[in-house]
């Protein structure tokens, strides 16, 4: 087995976070239930690639993620459920004689879902058994989630172990001026605070036999990303050899930020470019992704995305994710044989190296996602599903013809057109011919495909569009009566996801070392906000390098055009 370890730092990259495990939880969940769906029992997925095995103190087994998450106290406490020690019981023996001052606040109250959970594992621990959600009834969490979902932790239903979840504690900072590169290195020190987090990651990673790589998933919308880049710096340290995986991740709310004045403007179009100069400097692959409106993007076709909801936007960026990264715990019959469940296993080094260790060797890739895919051999609304794949990652040109292109593409769940889910050989014969029948087609794609659909669990939103049925099959006619559908209506939903190293990305990364270079190198009004940031000329002038070398790697007559600028 080749285990994955995945880490979450910042509140988005933890919305992503929660939904990501919530699938992975139902997979474990339908895999175990003797009444649910044979596509769920014959998976092929080994779980134990992202999951730990267990043991608390009173001998009860636990399964849990293989996870360090980094971002602000929650709405529930970082030790759940599963490992109540009690050490956080106050000691009789007294250290202080002094006078003492007590500040007490008010847990924050669970809402339904969370209630509704509590009462399942009460009722386990009495009677052995789940026996429902007692007098919860899941419309009314449904709208409870709805209307009132604060933080990442209000939706969801996985235990964590007590190593996992790190956690900013204290009101030195508010979440919503915490907003910029400098005021993350200002607030955490990585020399003082960053052992703990440190400890946590080497707990899971000794415990692996053969690890794969890091996923990491990084909100650098704001002051985490300062934190994300001293730990992927000392990943790099510490762990050289193992390949680093990073989805940056933003919610449309952090692209909508109203800015007063030029300093702010300035100040957002710096803290942009370092952070990916910093981030993309300590990982393999890089995969921005955050679209500054989903609700109006083409990936949203059959969708209705409120873009103030976090809850939302990082359900389907966590959808994509999962996709994508079926492919490392597909379980292979052999080397040259698949199975009919599953084909195309591929770990994350293999990755890395499609699509950033050939040709022109780009480590920055597009994600595209098809949510849900149409039918094979059809043709809905005009659309292919290639054709139906659109970009989550931002600032990409579109329509880009390149044929130095390399993808990896992931298919699953997907129907064929009499109504049946596709087998594994019928889905990669129809997406290889509807490839050769591309008239500009990537030099490179790897295909990997599964029959086992993504599962919706219930405290996913309810973001479906009316032309959704009730296994994600696009409809022709809508259904009437209502405008969007969740959890309760939609049980599974087929996808399609795909990586692309193409020169569409030139965009993204010329935006950021254009202002890097006109605000950092060459201008002179930013230097006192840079170096309070940490940053002296040298250190920008190499990231200006770093950032042009991926400029030329993907476009070489830019060399010359800059020249003569």
């Amino acid at each position: 087995m080749r285990e994955l370890v995945t880490v979450q730092v910042g509140e988005f990259a933890n919305f992503v976070g929660s939904h990501f495990w919530n699938f992975q939880d139902e997979l474990i969940g339908l895999a175990a239930d003797p009444l649910g769906d044979a596509v769920f029992k014959n998976q092929h997925l080994n779980m134990d690639v992202l999951y730990r095995s267990g043991e608390t103190q009173q001998g009860v087994l636990t399964y849990t993620p293989r996870l360090v998450s980094v971002g602000f106290k929650g709405s529930v406490s970082a030790r759940g459920t599963l490992y109540n020690d009690d050490v956080d019981t106050p000691s009789d023996t007294v250290t202080w004689r002094g006078s003492v001052a007590t500040h007490y606040t008010e847990p924050c109250k669970k809402n339904l879902f969370l209630q509704s959970l509590s009462e399942e594992e009460q009722e386990n621990l009495v009677d052995g058994k789940n026996s429902g959600r007692g007098e919860i009834e899941d419309k009314d969490i449904i709208e409870c989630l709805e209307s009132d979902v604060t933080f990442w932790t209000d939706f969801s239903k996985v235990h964590y172990h007590p190593q996992s979840l790190y956690q900013f504690v204290g009101s030195w900072v508010d979440a919503q001026e915490f907003d910029n590169y400098g005021i993350g290195k200002e607030s955490f020190s990585w020399s003082l605070q960053g052992e703990d987090i440190d400890e946590r990651l080497r707990f899971f990673v000794e415990e692996c036999d053969h690890i794969q790589g890091f996923q990491f998933i990084v909100d650098d919308s704001g002051g985490f990303s300062a934190v994300a880049g001293d730990f992927l710096e000392s990943v790099a340290d510490e762990y050289s050899n193992t390949p680093v995986l990073l989805y940056s991740v933003r919610s449309p709310s952090s692209s909508n930020v109203l800015r007063e004045n030029k300093k702010q403007i300035i100040s957002r179009d710096l803290h942009d470019a370092i952070s990916f100069a910093r981030l993309s400097s300590f990982c393999q692959l890089y995969v921005p992704v955050g679209l500054p409106s989903l609700n109006r993007s083409k990936a949203a076709t059959h969708l209705c995305i409120d873009d103030q909801k976090p809850y939302h936007c990082s359900a389907v960026y966590a959808a994509a994710l999962h996709s994508i990264g079926l492919p490392f715990r597909m379980e292979a019959q052999g080397p040259t044989t698949d199975s009919c469940y599953v084909s195309g296993a591929v770990h994350v080094n293999d990755m890395v190296r499609m699509l950033a260790g050939q040709g022109r060797q780009n480590m920055v890739a597009i994600l595209d996602v098809a949510m849900p895919a149409p039918t094979l051999l059809e043709k809905h609304l005009g659309q292919s599903l290639l054709g139906s794949l659109q970009p989550l990652t931002p600032e990409v040109k579109e329509d880009a013809e390149d044929l130095l292109a390399l993808e990896s593409m992931t298919a699953h769940g997907v129907f064929e057109s009499g109504g049946d889910r596709a087998s594994v050989s019928e889905l990669k014969d129809q997406i290889s011919a509807a490839y050769e029948g591309e008239t500009v087609r990537p030099m490179l794609c790897h295909l990997s495909a599964a029959q086992c659909p993504l599962p919706v669990p219930l405290p996913f939103p309810s973001i479906f569009g009316n032309l959704v049925g009730q296994h994600g099959q696009l409809l022709a006619t809508p259904i009437s009566g209502v405008s969007t559908r969740g959890s309760l209506d939609v049980y599974s939903i087929p996808m399609a996801a795909r990586l692309r190293s193409s020169n569409a990305v030139l965009p993204f990364i010329e935006r950021r070392l254009t202002n890097l270079l006109r605000h950092g190198v060459q201008g002179s009004s930013a230097t006192p906000l840079l170096r309070s940031w940490g940053f002296g000329r040298e250190e920008l002038e190499d990231m200006g390098e770093s950032l042009s070398k991926m400029v030329l790697a993907l476009n070489p007559h830019s060399l010359s055009s800059s020249d003569s600028d």
